[in-house]
């Protein structure tokens, strides 16, 4: 009776589903996606791992029965909603995996976007974006960059020498100046540093990258940084953390492509973000609060904390991941997440 209680726990929450008073289950970022969803605000549609999933996880090291059944179920609905499938070559549909606690813990726990770019969808993102060439492969780097960094532990610090490289090559200080083909070879570069550190090649099946992302944020709710950072602020440690499965809107198909509600400087409504400041890079320095709790936007330096508020939980989640540097979980980790760091590789500093 109990395995049979444990199969049909419900461990997947459409964003339709859920509503502001269920962060404990789905989190405060899942929670207020809900209830923003229910209020009939332009959400991007997506669904929520409960924070129920996330401690089986941690506690048995592995998924709790039934997760990967619910999680299929919920994507197929999405990929009917959005009229694509994950990671299609022709038309694909991309997501964000986000961490979202109970409370807010900005920058303590991992997100990783652009989950479903491959060697063949990326195609299909620059057909989607008119031929776009140069930001579909600026959205593939990115992904096998956060991925690498996120996922698999991969030195962050290899991926930007990288990119330092080609932009010595081209003459240029500034990421704007490379074009599709530089980034097309940034993304070549990418691609043997995160096989020289994992023995693998960069997963190119779409399902994979979101299983691994979704397993990484479970994991991040015990990396060394977000365990400080609770104890500071006195967060009860087995809350666990949510995992919100996003479809992706971009921040770097051009220099009006993402709505906000205010300017960040002037607090002006109407405004339109700039690519400078919402495309969550380690250039990025503003942070932008969720719509849901009316909160302003606002800028920060990388010296400078940002700011601890329920705001964290925001539509569509932009947050800054500037060059903290990623404190790598457990040495199983890696491993369980189905990355491995050969024994010729070196170990991250």
């Amino acid at each position: 009776m109990a395995a049979h209680d444990s199969v049909e726990r419900k461990y997947v929450y459409d964003f339709a589903e859920g509503n502001k008073d269920l962060k404990d289950l789905l989190g405060g970022k899942g929670a207020n996606l809900a209830e923003m969803t229910n209020l009939g605000l332009p959400v991007p549609p997506g669904f929520t791992i409960t924070t129920e999933a996330c401690k089986a996880y941690l506690t048995t090291g592995r998924e709790p029965d039934g997760l990967a059944a619910q999680i299929e179920a919920h994507l197929e609905a999405l990929e009917r909603e959005m009229g694509r499938r994950l990671g299609d070559p022709d038309d694909p549909l991309l997501v964000s995996v986000r961490s979202g606690a109970k409370f807010s813990m900005p920058g303590m726990m991992e997100t990783v976007l652009n989950v479903g770019l491959n060697d063949r969808s990326v195609i299909g993102l620059s057909n989607q974006a008119g031929g776009n060439d140069r930001f579909a492969w600026d959205s593939y780097r990115r992904l096998i960059q956060m991925f690498g960094k996120t996922v698999c532990e991969v030195p962050g610090e290899e991926f930007e020498h990288a990119l330092d490289e080609i932009k010595r090559a081209k003459g240029t200080h500034n990421d704007l100046d490379l074009d599709a083909g530089d980034l097309r070879g940034l993304v070549d570069a990418y691609k043997q540093i995160f096989a020289k550190h994992t023995g693998r090649e960069f997963p190119q099946e779409p399902r994979e990258q979101l299983d691994l992302a979704i397993r990484a944020v479970f994991d991040s709710w015990n990396a060394e940084r977000a365990v400080l950072y609770r104890r500071q602020e006195r967060i009860p440690a087995d809350l666990g953390t949510a995992v919100n499965v996003v479809t992706m809107v971009f921040g770097n198909l051009g220099p009006d492509s993402v709505p906000a509600s205010r300017s960040p400087a002037t607090r002006a409504a109407g405004h339109r973000a700039s690519t400078a400041t919402t495309w969550p890079t380690p250039r990025a320095r503003t942070w932008w609060p969720a719509s849901a709790t009316r909160c302003r936007c606002r800028s920060w330096s990388s010296s400078t904390r940002p700011p601890t508020t329920s705001c964290s939980a925001s539509w569509p989640g932009w947050r800054s991941t500037t060059r903290t540097s990623a404190t790598s979980s457990s040495p199983s980790s890696a491993a369980s997440s189905g990355c491995s760091r050969p024994a010729s590789a070196s170990a991250p500093p």
